[in-house]
């Protein structure tokens, strides 16, 4: 909506993981660091963790366009909230194996003769496990026990795990001993600071061919940076609304108060819901007083409703000319 008004070839702040738009702060340098030692040791587990939208499979997703695919067999687990014998299919399924209606122990022997075969034509298997902090504890046993298959000199499977920062506590955890030992490397992902942040979106904007158009002042990165913690994820989210706002209000320079602004509309519609029942309404009238009745309530609501309207309707003009028509005459 907004790129042929800005000059640019597509979206820049999208919400997807998307390799072309990795940024290697500070702290995802290190972070891939750790992640090409762990392929050069071909053994044991690597941890990754940080917070939601931090870039944990962006990160990922890097390193797999770095590896030399030929030699490296990968598999990528996203979906963890399931058992322990629930884990193992999802092996399974992510390496192409067929397993259903398989026993447990028919299911592992599948598992390690794919492994022996992967090993024999002179490759290597890679597990990656998304959003780990949802594993219960016996299936993260049983991802333990999977690193147990090897050959006299080496191991067959190699595993990263990708959590949000809780996962960092389970690890440590008594119960988690035989896994923490197998543990060759961990770091955590933490946020962007100012510098960082307005590189990111400078970054991103520069792919997409950004021209200095719109201009953002430095005032403009700080409230950024101060709304969104640092967080990859909520940057992505803040400025695509932001370049939306720009491209509605014809705005071609960011400044504190712009940003302002979009931060005062994001609140406003994370206010009451439309949908709020009406016992809830007259409760919270209630609360309020006898300075607000009912009626201002549904005014307030009603003019956020228009205010909203008049956005959509105000796009939908920049992209489709209004044609008039005369009437016609028989």
């Amino acid at each position: 909506m907004y790129e042929k008004f800005y000059g640019l070839s597509s979206k820049p702040f999208q919400l997807k993981p998307d390799a072309r738009f990795f940024y290697g702060s500070k702290g995802h340098k290190r972070a891939m660091s750790y992640l090409e030692y762990g392929i050069s040791q071909g053994e044991g587990f690597i941890v990754i963790t940080g917070e939601i939208g931090a870039g944990k499979t962006t990160l990922m997703r890097n390193l797999f366009l770095e590896l030399v695919t030929e030699n490296i067999v990968a598999a990528q687990i996203v979906n963890t909230h399931v058992g322990s014998e629930d884990i193992l299919r999802l092996v399974a399924g992510a390496f192409g194996i067929e397993y259903e209606n398989l026993s447990k122990a028919t299911l592992l022997r599948r598992i390690e003769e794919f492994l022996i075969q992967i090993d024999r034509q002179g490759k290597r298997a890679l597990l990656v496990v998304d959003e780990a902090q949802n594993l219960t504890p016996r299936a993260l046993e049983e991802l333990r026990m999977l690193s147990n298959f090897q050959t006299a000199d080496k191991c067959l499977l190699q595993t990263f795990l990708l959590g949000q920062p809780e996962f960092r506590q389970v690890m440590l955890s008594p119960d988690m001993q035989q896994l923490y030992q197998r543990i060759i490397a961990s770091y955590h992902l933490g946020p962007l600071d100012v510098v960082e942040t307005k590189s990111y979106i400078e970054h991103r904007l520069n792919t997409v061919g950004w021209k200095n158009s719109p201009e953002i002042n430095q005032d403009a990165y700080e409230a950024i940076h101060e709304y969104t913690g640092g967080i990859p994820r909520k940057i992505n989210s803040f400025c695509d609304r932001m370049l939306l706002m720009g491209f509605l209000d014809e705005i071609l320079i960011f400044g504190e108060a712009e940003i302002k602004k979009v931060i005062q509309d994001i609140q406003q519609e994370s206010e009451v819901p439309l949908t709020t029942p009406i016992i809830n309404t007259a409760i919270a009238i209630d609360n309020l007083g006898d300075n607000y009745s009912y009626s201002s309530l549904v005014d307030e609501r009603l003019t956020r409703m228009e205010k909203a309207l008049i956005s959509v309707i105000g796009a939908v003009k920049k992209i489709v000319p209004v044609t008039k028509m005369n009437n016609a005459q028989d």
